[in-house]
């Protein structure tokens, strides 16, 4: 260790060489991390319960003016600190890094007596703003409590860091040429606490567009409002699933658009309705003392058949001699897969109608419920092939997948406000301070 402290000693003054010359620690900060209108001075070690702590001075260019901190123009320097502010920043080498400079206050002829405005930090924020924009890069990849533990900060440190970059990034974003959305709702809590989750559906930019709490009307209601109503006009193309209170925000807001309903979850209750069919039909075989044929069939009539194992293949080629509701009923989930093949709207409508009428003829009262909802919703059904297949709520259910790895990374999250800060910077494509050198 002894040796180790020497070393940096060394490096300190000038260990580090750039084509046999010898170059100090302050150029390398310069190169790095130039503050326009500052210079970097001493650098020594502060020894503190943590650990070594490195300190560098931060010291304003000679004849060079403040800058106000209200209005940002140059004014006279009206009195200096006697201590330094300390201000943290990237760590070296695992040693925490510290920027020491001696506030100024400027005598401003608009806004008076005010503390001089200084480039790498807001505020009073002790964090270097590159040392925040460095955290919440790492906090994307990592939970923000594995951040905080590897470089040696506290949790409220990397919350206040992304707080700070997506702020930062929805007041440049740009979403002026946003033409297809996507709506669907996430479980986040336990007890039935869900979010509205509205995505970017246009080619070349997918990305979360906005988050709310809950899944109710005034909840949609709130994202319409916040993006105006000239916005909603150029949206063209939404995706959404079956819940009432999206198919009547959606109706009200963006008549005009082409509503297309979610082949995911059209799919997904379908399936669900042939489950119902098969578990009942198999409790009533048990209780007649029938041979439990059905028995281990479930992921046979649920999965498509490429994707079937060797055996499940087999089980359901033994069972399809059968002739029992719940091979009626996967025939029938064959036969509307046949549906999404076309490419006509009308053709597609047709075939739609024939396989309505065979379901209800069916007398399988899981599949004849599904029957109706589709053809309550089939005009919004056929609109997939109006949009000629290119959006779809395939896009939407991978964000879902990323919003829950999400949550179960960091173990879930207390309040709504946090997972709003981490959806918007793991998924919202926000754009990000441009930086001399980047550290991560």
């Amino acid at each position: 260790m002894k040796h180790w402290l020497l070393f940096v000693k060394m490096f300190l003054k000038k260990d580090i060489t750039n084509r046999g010359e010898p170059m100090l620690i302050e150029s390398v900060l310069n190169r790095c991390h130039k503050i326009n209108g500052f210079v970097y001075g001493n650098v020594g070690w502060e020894k503190s319960k943590e650990g070594n702590i490195l300190e560098v001075e931060v010291r304003p260019r000679k004849n060079t003016k403040g800058i106000c901190s209200k209005c940002r123009r140059p004014s006279a320097t009206y009195d200096t600190a006697k201590n330094p502010r300390r201000f943290e920043f990237i760590p070296l080498w695992g040693y925490a890094v510290v920027l020491l400079y001696r506030m100024r206050r400027v005598s401003c002829k608009d806004c008076g007596i005010r503390v001089e405005y200084i480039p790498w930090a807001d505020g009073k924020h002790q964090l270097c703003r590159i040392y925040q924009q460095f955290l919440a890069n790492w906090a994307r990849r990592l939970s923000w409590s594995e951040t905080a533990n590897i470089f040696k900060t506290s949790w409220q440190s990397v919350r206040r860091s992304v707080e700070w970059m997506v702020h930062w990034g929805l007041g440049r974003r740009d979403v002026k040429d946003v033409t297809a959305i996507g709506v669907d709702e996430v479980q986040y809590q336990r007890g039935h606490k869900y979010l509205t989750v509205i995505y970017q559906l246009d080619e070349g930019c997918r990305r979360l567009l906005w988050v709310g709490k809950d899944r109710t009307v005034r909840t949609m209601l709130r994202f319409f409002r916040m993006f105006g109503e000239e916005w909603s006009q150029g949206i063209r193309f939404v995706c959404s699933d079956m819940w009432k209170p999206y198919l009547k925000v959606i109706r009200k807001k963006i008549k005009d658009a082409v509503h297309i309903l979610d082949r995911y979850h059209i799919v997904a209750n379908l399936n669900k309705a042939i489950d119902e069919v098969r578990a009942e039909e198999t409790r009533r075989l048990e209780q007649e003392g029938y041979e439990p044929m059905l028995k281990h069939t479930r992921w046979c009539f649920l999965k498509r058949n490429k994707n079937l194992t060797a055996k499940q293949g087999i089980k359901l080629k033994d069972v399809l001699k059968y002739d029992l509701k719940s091979v009626r009923a996967y025939l029938l989930k064959e036969a509307f897969q046949v549906f999404w093949e076309y490419t006509s709207p009308y053709w597609a409508g047709q075939y739609l109608n024939q396989w309505i009428t065979r379901a209800m003829r069916s007398r399988l009262n899981p599949v004849k419920k599904m029957a109706k909802q589709i053809r309550r919703h089939r005009e919004l059904i056929l609109n997939w092939f109006k949009a000629k297949k290119k959006f779809s709520s395939g896009i939407v259910e991978g964000f879902n997948t990323r919003i829950k790895l999400s949550i179960r990374k960091s173990c879930g999250f207390r309040s709504f406000d946090v997972i709003e800060l981490a959806l918007y910077h793991t998924l919202g494509a926000l754009p990000e301070p441009q930086v001399t050198h980047r550290f991560w």
